[in-house]
Order: structure tokens, then sequence, then C-alpha cells
């Protein structure tokens, strides 16, 4: 079933008198909505008990959780030190989605620094290549771990790197950023046809299943000669894409992802705003 919610809480869930993310649950449901993506941006500091509880009200509401794994990942980093740091920032945010009571967590996969790019993203598939046998070894690979495509051009994460990252088990699930995509490339998302494009690439190179349950981030988002600047609201008249291009497309190819709005304060009506153009198709 194809799932549609909000990356952290909007303003909107402030301005009606919440602040806690376990009101967020019976809040979205409200709302008709069903994901709810938690960010581990910063750090991972919640505790196991506040995680258990927002698990089970957001088991009750039926709304599914994802997390996001700390934006600082990079397993392109010649430092092994530092790629250590990497693994078990996933393998951690693997354990509070346990408690959450989630199955998807998305990650960064690395950026070039002063490597060649080849060199950086054949260290970074051998490194994933480490990170998936600590899953297993965790006994984590009923879990999707989903690497995600990036905004900014010096970051690894086309979709051609991310789909090679994903060849690499059954638990790597794609992450697919399609505002990052469009800033990546200077606005190249402009029509049907470019959506079904990286679709049907994805399509032709990853098992079925892979693409079914890819997990979608979607947001308009600015962009300059590097790529991503900012996230922006769907009220932007400036920069794609245009949500409605990918809704043909999902229904065309009879796909179900998970679909996580990353709109700057609005994102849970922008993501309402997504679930009404699918299903008026």
């Amino acid at each position: 079933m194809i799932k549609f919610g909000p990356s952290g809480n909007s303003q909107r869930f402030y301005d009606e008198g919440n602040n806690r993310t376990i009101e967020a649950a019976k809040w979205l449901y409200n709302l008709g909505l069903n994901a709810y993506e938690y960010s581990f941006g910063r750090g991972i500091n919640i505790s196991d008990a506040t995680a258990q509880d927002i698990g089970r009200e957001f088991n009750k509401y039926g709304v599914e959780i994802s997390v996001h794994a700390p934006y600082y990942i990079n397993f392109a980093n010649p430092d092994d030190s530092m790629a250590e740091k990497s693994y078990n920032y996933v393998i951690n945010s693997c354990r509070k989605l346990q408690q959450f009571g989630g199955n998807r967590v998305v990650f960064h996969p690395a950026t070039v620094g002063k490597m060649q790019r080849e060199d950086a993203v054949a260290l970074a598939e051998k490194r994933i290549a480490q990170l998936v046998e600590r899953i297993y070894l965790e006994g984590l690979d009923n879990y999707m771990f989903c690497p995600e495509t990036m905004g900014k051009i010096n970051q690894i994460g086309d979709v051609q790197e991310i789909v090679r990252f994903c060849k690499l088990d059954k638990c790597l699930v794609p992450c697919v950023d399609f505002g990052h995509l469009n800033a990546r490339t200077m606005g190249s998302l402009k029509t049907v046809e470019d959506f079904e494009k990286l679709v049907v690439y994805m399509l032709d190179n990853l098992d079925f299943y892979k693409v079914d349950n890819m997990h979608i981030h979607f947001s308009k988002i600015e962009f300059a000669k590097g790529g991503e600047v900012r996230h922006l609201t769907f009220a932007d008249q400036m920069y794609g894409p245009d949500f409605s291009n990918l809704a043909e497309v999902l229904k065309k190819y009879n796909l179900n992802p998970y679909i996580v709005c990353e709109s700057d304060g609005t994102q849970a009506d922008d993501a309402i705003t997504m679930k009404n153009i699918y299903y008026s198709l």
C-alpha cells in the first residue's frame, strides 16, 4: 500500500497546540496520512522508553515510522575510524527503529571529498558491503536500509550510484529524493518522461520488489551551480519538481512506495497535496 506523510513535525502541528512527537500519530491519522519519518540527523538522543512509547502510539493509529540516520555518515571517508562511526550510526538508528516498530532506515552514503569520484564511489561501495555484513551479524537483515540520492554534486548519490549500492544485498532498498535529483541536475525533472526514465532505469537494474518498496523523499528545492541550496514549499513557483508528473509514473507502473514530504515547514500539508494528486488520477 502506498504511504504518504511528513518528515518531522510541521509548523501547523505546533500551531495547533502540539509539542511532542507522540502526539503526531493521532494528528497525522486525523489528516489521513499514514507515514512519518523521524530524523536522527543531529544525533541519536532519544531514550528507549520514549521510543517504545512513540512506537506504541504510532502502531495504534496505523502510521508507519521510518528513521533517518545521522547526516554526517560518510562511507567514503579514507579514515577507517570515521567509517567505524558511520557503521555504528546506521546500526544504532536501526535499534531505535526496532523500538518504534518501523522497518526503514534512510542514510546518506558519502561525499567525494578530495578523492576522484570513481575512487570515492568504489570505497563507499566496499564500506556499504561491510555495513551489510554487520547488519547480518546484528540480526537486522529483515529491515530495509535505504541509501539516499543526494542534492549536491560533490555528494555521492546519483541514481546510478544508489542502484549500484542497492545491488549489494536484498536489505538495501533505494531512497530516491526527487528534489535532490532535480537540484543536482539543474532542474532536469520537468516532464512525466523525465521521471519515467529514472523509474525505468531502476526497474531495469533492480528487483521489482525494491522499486515497488522504494523510499521516496519529495520537496521543491532551490539549487545553484553546486546543486541543492535549500528546501522550499509547494507554494514556490520558481523551482521544481512537480509531484503530479511522478504520480503518473507511479500509477503507470503500479508502484507502492513510502513517500515522505520534506517541504520547509509545510510538510504535512504538502504530503496531503501529494496524496490528493495521486488518488485523483
